[in-house]
């Protein structure tokens, strides 16, 4: 693929999951960017989809997955150094205009490589904020930069941004985690809810799941609060994004608050007028 990144030239990966995104919040916030930025985040999202999912669909061995991870990091590696990029051309454009970092983009990988080495099964504390850091605020590190913020507020806002939205996710995410054998909650606060087992189904099939899946929805909160701080302080950028995301997602975890988590499930969505109204009432048209 060219360096080019508009919909035309792009690899047929990259169309696919481009159109993937079409029906998602993610897409609506990129709807509220110049051209040139959304093509950027497109490319940014479609690296991210790309080696997730190595980690995620479980085809190949875990070797074969480490290996194709480590394929991607070589190809990062000889983009970064001028030489040929191999599959990721694609990002050439967007590194060149916003001086996107390579460490930021390895350590994606590196986070998609925690999934592959062995399937996460109530990590400490420290080692879920280690992995939301590698998968999601490591892409805020990136975003920053298309969103033209100066990189002190910049790294800030990804660190707790990113952090609110990974753990948002987890939150909505436990029965399809469960399906393929994983389960993000901490293992302090299971164990707090005397929940023992390593089994993800049957831990999540505990009434008392609840409890614990109501401790991370408060360090979430406590990250969107901070989020919301930095973009109160009239960052130097473009933040209607990142803000419509933290809206949107700070809702989204409220709704499962209010549902709770004790099984059976229903995954939280907002239709799309509800999207409206969050746009509406945090004044994102203009």
């Amino acid at each position: 693929m060219t360096s080019a990144m508009s919909i035309d030239d792009t690899a047929p990966k990259i169309r696919a999951v481009q159109q993937k995104a079409s029906g998602s919040s993610f897409y609506s916030a990129m709807r509220l960017m110049p051209k040139p930025e959304r093509e950027a985040m497109f490319a940014i999202y479609a690296f991210c989809r790309a080696v997730d999912d190595i980690a995620d669909d479980g085809v190949g061995t875990r070797p074969e997955r480490h290996d194709a991870l480590t394929a991607w990091r070589r190809d990062l590696d000889a983009l970064y150094a001028g030489g040929s990029p191999g599959r990721v051309a694609f990002l050439k454009k967007a590194i060149d205009a916003y001086g996107l970092r390579k460490e930021d983009f390895l350590t994606v990988i590196d986070g998609m490589d925690m999934d592959v080495a062995e399937d996460i099964r109530g990590p400490s504390l420290a080692v879920l904020d280690l992995y939301c850091d590698r998968v999601a605020s490591a892409v805020g590190r990136l975003s920053i930069k298309v969103f033209g913020m100066d990189e002190e507020p910049g790294f800030v806002l990804a660190h707790h941004l990113g952090r609110a939205l990974q753990l948002t996710n987890i939150l909505r995410d436990i029965d399809e985690d469960a399906r393929i054998d994983r389960l993000y909650l901490p293992k302090e606060y299971l164990s707090e809810a005397g929940i023992e087992t390593s089994d993800p189904s049957r831990a999540i099939s505990d009434p008392a799941i609840d409890g614990v899946c109501r401790k991370v929805a408060v360090i979430a909160h406590e990250h969107y609060r901070e989020a919301r701080c930095v973009m109160a302080s009239r960052p130097t950028g473009r933040i209607r994004t990142p803000k419509l995301m933290g809206a949107v997602y700070s809702q989204i975890l409220s709704e499962m608050e209010k549902t709770g988590w004790q099984p059976p499930r229903h995954r939280v969505s907002l239709g799309k007028w509800r999207l409206l109204r969050i746009v509406i009432a945090d004044g994102l048209l203009a």
